[in-house]
């Protein structure tokens, strides 16, 4: 048997944690029971478990297009190169 805590968050947190949460097939009690877990196997707060957003999972995808065909891709040698050609009038 377990022990209860309580805890305050704001509503609309608490609505989006829960539906992220359900994405991960988890209720918020298991959430937060994983979230201890990790902390206490890290020795510390552990942020690696997350749902990629639609920004991160495209920026991925952008990545691997580039590896996969660097032919199509600029490069530069430096990053005052770079803003030269971004800057460029």
């Amino acid at each position: 048997m377990g022990t209860t805590i309580s805890i305050r968050i704001d509503d609309d947190i608490k609505q989006e944690a829960q539906e992220l949460f359900a994405k991960l097939g988890m209720d918020m009690s298991t959430a937060v029971n994983v979230f201890i877990r990790q902390a206490l196997r890290c020795g510390g707060i552990p942020f690696k478990i997350r749902v990629p957003n639609a920004d991160t999972l495209a920026a991925i995808a952008e990545v691997r297009e580039m590896q996969a065909h660097p032919e199509n891709y600029k490069t530069y040698a430096s990053a005052d190169e770079l803003m030269r050609d971004v800057f460029k009038k």
